[in-house]
């Protein structure tokens, strides 16, 4: 804890690096002033900032990124995050200036949220703990529906379902002192022209990911890979395993999976076949030691409400509770894994990249039920909040942002606003999953393919390269082949794996059941409980199309309904509508 006056710094540290040097807060005296910072995350170009610092004159006394980080911002000042590679979410004090410097890392990847109340300006890294201050109160408004119903499990960059709770922006620091509080962008994507040929693009990418992961592997701590047999996690488990062997050491490598889920699983578009045997084949021609992490139904959905209280608002239901579970289980081994997330949504792997009733769907194309998420609102409710006018006020907002050139084909075009949509709200959404399921159990979840320096030079690769033989993720394909089996190479894309057990079905089912007909259950000031009961008695097939990206259905929308209710029992938000 660090108290003056006029501020109070607190910090509770999952240590990874220099974990007896690198305790906070941290303070730093420099030129008759004291520099103290709080930080979550971690710097993957501390070597590079630690040789600049010392060629300029600063000494450590320690090697942890937290030293360097705060020492870096003592000699670049605001600039500091355009010389920032990693993930992180600080705040340093100026105390001579009396100024608080508050950053959160390119992609948001760890979290940091804020509020003014009576002239205090509050932030933490997670929103109970700024529900913890006495000025602060636990409200939903219209817009906080909209949040839920209509953009849920996402947000809107900036927002929460919380009146007056707001997030820092992925890419932007904030000042805050006696004369003046704002925000500024550090980092956008910039548009332009591509001159690479093929063969050059793929070794310039491949060279980009090998870099960014090797930066990765760097800790104190044990550290694995997520390992499903796709070709993201095979290929961060690949560079992973190479670096590990030159070192002698053997990568431990985990997947997850359910109990039954080989009797259960039905094939589809979005889930064509199943992890096991291209994971023993990884296994085997990397040498890897791995485990696979089984749970069952009863579980998943006994974690629902931990899922929810880990995010401070309802998530991906059961595909949230999976993370949760998976990872207590491999924060008993370790303390840190490499994940292949973020690649599709940078190289085209969603459908909605291909498919024409997405292309052309004018909203968010893996929320595109907007007449359904409507009909869910009490009919009074609904009466006051229009979801399909908010979803298309951020929707508009968002592309606005999209450079295009005037050499871009018409595909081109097209695909770099899908693309920019996908990053900056379905990635985002699946940031948030990973980072708050793993930090529930004490454990760090580093995400390669989302180093800001791969995505800068994938954002202007032209669609037709970057879709190469029409594939999803042609183009990460053709980079990689030689250096992963051909089954993997050309396998298509199957998603994180969710449960097809009937009896999760049933579950949540008979759950939410009760909870509509219980008439002191808060949700049902909220929600349409005739269409919710037409929803149930069809298993979930009267809301006609997905509730959001591919793995939430019928049992998923249940599942996120029965969080909400457990949100409105444990946050005890005032409505304001």
């Amino acid at each position: 804890m660090y108290l003056e006056e006029s501020v109070n710094l607190g910090h509770k540290r999952l240590s990874v690096v220099d974990i007896e040097n690198g305790k906070q807060p941290m303070s730093f005296k420099y030129n008759g002033n004291t520099y103290t910072i709080v930080y979550n995350g971690q710097i993957y170009n501390t070597q590079e900032l630690r040789r600049v610092l010392a060629v300029n004159g600063f000494e450590f006394e320690g090697h942890s990124d937290t030293e360097v980080l705060l020492k870096a911002y003592v000699y670049y000042g605001k600039s500091v995050c355009e010389y920032l590679n990693g993930i992180f979410a600080f705040a340093i004090w100026n105390t001579k200036e009396q100024e608080l410097f508050i950053a959160r890392d390119h992609f948001g990847i760890k979290p940091l949220y804020y509020t003014i109340r009576n002239g205090n300006f509050i932030f933490a890294s997670e929103i109970k703990a700024i529900l913890k201050h006495p000025d602060v109160k636990s409200v939903i408004d219209e817009n906080g529906v909209c949040e839920l119903f209509g953009v849920g499990p996402a947000h809107s960059p900036g927002k929460t379902p919380f009146k007056d709770i707001f997030e820092v922006e992925p890419a932007n620091f904030m000042i805050l002192n006696r004369n003046e509080f704002y925000s500024k962008e550090y980092w956008k994507l910039e548009t332009k022209f591509h001159s690479d040929d093929l063969d050059t693009t793929c070794e310039k990418l491949r060279d980009l990911i090998v870099d960014s992961v090797e930066r990765q592997l760097v800790s104190d701590r044990p550290l694995c890979s997520l390992l499903s047999g796709g070709l993201d996690s095979s290929i961060i488990t690949a560079i992973a395993s190479n670096y590990y062997q030159n070192q002698g050491k053997q990568l431990e490598t985990f997947s997850v999976d359910y109990v039954d889920q080989d009797k259960n699983f039905v094939k589809s578009d979005f889930q064509p076949d199943y992890d096991d045997e291209y994971i023993k084949l990884m296994v085997k021609q990397y040498n890897t030691k791995h485990t696979k992490i089984v749970l069952d139904t009863p579980e998943l959905y006994n974690s629902l409400q931990e899922a929810m209280i880990a995010r401070d608002f309802p998530g991906m239901a059961d595909v949230d509770s999976s993370y949760l579970l998976f990872f207590r289980e491999l924060a008993k081994k370790e303390t840190v894994a490499l994940s292949g997330e973020c690649s599709d949504e940078i190289f085209g792997g969603y459908p909605w990249y291909f498919r024409e009733d997405s292309l052309n769907s004018g909203t968010f194309p893996w929320s595109i039920a907007l007449k359904e998420r409507q009909q869910l609102l009490n009919p009074v409710i609904g009466e006051n909040v229009n979801l399909k006018n908010y979803i298309q006020n951020q929707y508009e907002k968002s592309l606005s942002k999209v450079e295009c050139l005037e050499e871009d084909s018409k595909e081109t075009k097209l695909h770099r606003k899908l693309i920019y949509l996908t990053s900056n709200w379905f990635m985002q959404t699946l940031l948030d999953r990973t980072d708050r399921m793993s930090m529930q159990n004490g454990f760090e979840v580093r995400v390669p393919f989302c180093d800001y320096r791969i995505v800068e030079y994938a954002w202007n690769i032209p669609w037709e390269m970057k879709a190469y033989k029409g594939r999803e993720k042609g183009l990460l394909r053709k980079a990689f082949e030689g250096y992963l089996p051909e089954e993997i190479i050309y396998r298509k894309k199957s998603p994180y794996p969710k449960t097809h057990n009937p009896n999760y079905l049933a579950k949540v089912k008979e759950e939410l059941t009760k909870i509509m007909r219980n008439k002191n259950a808060k949700i049902n000031s909220l929600l349409n409980q005739k269409y919710i009961m037409e929803i149930l008695e069809t298993d979930g097939k009267a809301f006609s199309r997905p509730w959001f990206g591919q793995l939430m259905t019928g049992p998923q929308l249940m599942a996120y309904l029965i969080q909400v209710e457990m949100w409105l029992e444990k946050y005890e938000p005032e409505i304001q509508i």
